[in-house]
């Protein structure tokens, strides 16, 4: 299971977007309410007794013990930290290699990391540039801005407000999010085009398409290309000189680029060519992420208005209210009280974090170019922010608590299979859900259990109800809420996806609870009769014995064990493509839909056809069979029914090549 895990985690770390039309700087004016309605204000946190303070040399002596053991540990080739304090930058420092083979250090200055989904944080300040200048409005249908259209759902369009707080209600792709080579943006949008599965405005569901779709607004309404537009209005602008959207790297920096590794011990991969480009292609250097850094800090300068910076930096919509919501493009993080916003970022082989403490004027980049065993680059950079802030920004532990009985009875309420907002339903991807379903459940003392939501190095959290639904982990402070209506818990999530993406409770009849053990268990009885029909012939000829069924209904009984042999096959084969890709999510893109259209094909003829034959040769057995031959016809036709569900409601009988 984990590599399905690997393939939803890669999917999820790219994006992209913007788009065009005019608005006056005033306009920026009705958001104030909005903003000022859902802008908690965080307490001032006095420094606590044995607080450290942050200077460089007590910075760089503390990353100096974390940084080399963790890379070691974790089998990651390399990696830039860089932190930035009143304006400046306070340390930026290259540790490991960046090309292991030559044994070539990383410099914050001259080595090129990919920092994925980080991307879209320049994607979304291009968006802003062209609000403020009068040339995009965010509460406008963004079809005005494209040279295609975007269907409304329930008669509602989307808007750029939408896209920027990740409500826009898109289904997540996965076909063209890492490619072989490099696909024009408007052909790639228009290509790929998923459902919306939500009304715009009330669900988050992260959607590396409609990011890109607003890049490639920006780039429509500016009149030039996106990377060229990147490079000139918010590269340039802040000394951002080692750094592109641009695939394949232009010439003058693929010197400069970090080879990436899956296991620093491991060979490096080829290049990664991000199909939504605005959503996850940058590369670029330590010391320029530390510029965008300091722009954003200091109210924008050099890259927008103060008014502007301060609207982009507000939230926008609570939807879980304890937890942590979405900007304008950036997401609250809010580590120990202190008032955050970041964004992360993974391709498959790069991880990137990077967290902007607002009233501290404080900021932290870190990116690393191998996943690492076990996917150690993950709990790495969470480990690294999360310390980061218990060493500078020391928290008050939470002093409130439910009270036992009620925590085992919430906790109890809380146990099931949930489906993620952001995720597939729509085409044969939905299966993930019945392959990887997020599950909570109870531990031995009563109290939550959530897996997805593990500590580092896969440790269950002891999560601490210290109100109504609210539990917090008191080992970083980070906290989960649920949402109930009518006396059953329905939605929930935690801060770190809270702002992109909740967790809806699954319908019972696509439950994973019962329907994963049920597609086993039905694939064990058919493939036993499949095997039936080979050892029947060999028993036969040893025996020399004479097949009883002749005629019409020997055929029928051939037909159910071809069939038989071919759905186990065909379930087979949908399971294994996908896992592949999880390998190589290029695969996506290339030989893997061949393969799926032969899949769709022959999907509905063999789970369709297995149960009229099951049923036929129940017909047979009941009109004259024993009674242990009807029992287990009886169970074959149950069991083809249950395949035939699954095809059907996680969409592997269906058509199309959009995913």
């Amino acid at each position: 299971m984990s590599r399905i895990w690997k393939f939803v985690a890669a999917v999820m770390a790219l994006a992209g977007a913007g788009a065009a039309i005019s608005q006056t700087p005033a306009s920026l004016a009705p958001v104030a309410p909005v903003a000022s309605a859902n802008t908690r204000a965080l307490p001032i946190v006095p420094p606590m007794a044995g607080q450290a303070t942050l200077t460089r040399p007590d910075l760089e002596a503390w990353l100096d013990g974390f940084m080399p053991s963790s890379l070691a540990q974790g089998d990651i080739a390399g990696a830039v930290v860089v932190v930035v304090k009143d304006g400046q930058v306070l340390l930026q420092k290259g540790y490991g290699y960046s090309d292991v083979a030559r044994r070539k250090p990383v410099s914050p200055e001259a080595t090129l990391f990919r920092p994925g989904s980080v991307s879209k944080l320049f994607t979304w300040t291009a968006v802003m540039q062209l609000v403020e200048q009068g040339q995009l409005d965010l509460d406008r249908d963004v079809n005005d801005y494209l040279d295609f259209k975007i269907p409304p759902y329930d008669g509602k369009p989307i808007t750029l407000r939408n896209i920027l707080t990740h409500t826009a209600g898109f289904e997540e792709t996965a076909r063209y999010t890492i490619l072989n080579k490099p696909m024009a943006l408007d052909a790639l949008l228009k290509a790929s085009l998923p459902a919306r599965i939500f009304p715009p405005g009330e669900t988050p569901a992260y959607s590396n398409y409609a990011t890109a779709l607003a890049g490639y607004i920006v780039a429509r309404r500016a009149g030039m290309s996106f990377d060229d537009y990147i490079e000139a209005r918010v590269m340039r602008p802040i000394g951002m000189t080692r750094s592109t959207f641009r695939q394949p790297l232009p010439q003058s920096l693929k010197p400069l680029m970090s080879n990436g590794y899956a296991l620093g011990s491991g060979k490096p991969q080829d290049f990664e060519f991000v199909g939504p480009a605005p959503a996850g292609s940058l590369s670029a250097t330590g010391s320029d992420m530390a510029k965008f850094m300091i722009a954003h800090l200091n109210s924008g300068a050099g890259l927008l208005r103060p008014e502007t910076a301060t609207m982009m930096h507000q939230a926008q919509l609570t939807v879980l209210p304890p937890l942590n919501r979405m900007a304008l493009g950036f997401y609250e993080q809010n580590l120990n009280g202190r008032r955050s916003i970041g964004h992360g970022g993974d391709t498959q082989l790069f991880h990137s974090d990077l967290s902007l403490f607002l009233d501290d004027n404080v900021g932290i980049y870190v990116s690393v170019n191998s996943t690492g065993k076990d996917g150690a680059a993950q709990p790495l950079r969470a480990a690294l922010f999360h310390e980061f802030a218990n060493r500078y920004f020391p928290r008050q532990p939470a002093t409130t608590r439910v009270d036992a009985k009620t925590a085992r009875e919430h906790a109890a309420m809380m146990a099931g299979t949930y489906a993620a907002s952001r995720g597939i339903e729509t085409n044969f991807l939905r299966i993930l859900k019945l392959l990887g379903p997020t599950e909570i459940g109870v531990n031995e003392d009563g109290g939550l259990s959530v897996p997805i939501a593990d500590g580092i190095a896969g440790r269950p959290r002891q999560w601490v109800e210290i109100a109504p639904f609210v539990w917090q982990d008191p080992v970083n402070g980070e906290k989960l809420a649920a949402k109930v209506v009518d006396g059953k818990v329905v939605r929930w999530s935690f801060d770190t996806g809270s702002p992109f993406m909740v967790f809806d409770r699954m319908p019972w009849y696509i439950d994973a609870a019962w329907l994963a053990p049920g597609l086993a268990a039905a694939l064990g009885i058919v493939l036993l009769s499949a095997i039936g029909w080979p050892a029947g012939a060999i028993a036969r000829r040893r025996y020399d014995a004479t097949f009883a069924l002749q005629g019409r209904r020997l055929g029928v009984y051939r037909a159910t064990k071809v069939l038989a042999w071919l759905a186990v096959a065909l379930i087979a084969a949908w399971v294994s493509m996908i896992i592949f890709g999880t390998e190589d999510l290029d695969f996506f893109s290339g030989p893997f839909v061949s393969f799926l259209i032969v899949l769709q094909f022959l999907s509905p003829i063999v789970f369709v056809g297995l149960v009229a034959f099951a049923a036929w040769t129940l017909w047979y057995e009941w009109k004259g069979g024993r009674w242990t031959a009807k029992l287990w016809a009886l169970l074959i036709l149950i069991s083809s029914l249950i395949i035939l569900w699954v095809a059907i409601a996680f969409r592997l009988i269906g058509f199309g090549t959009t995913f």
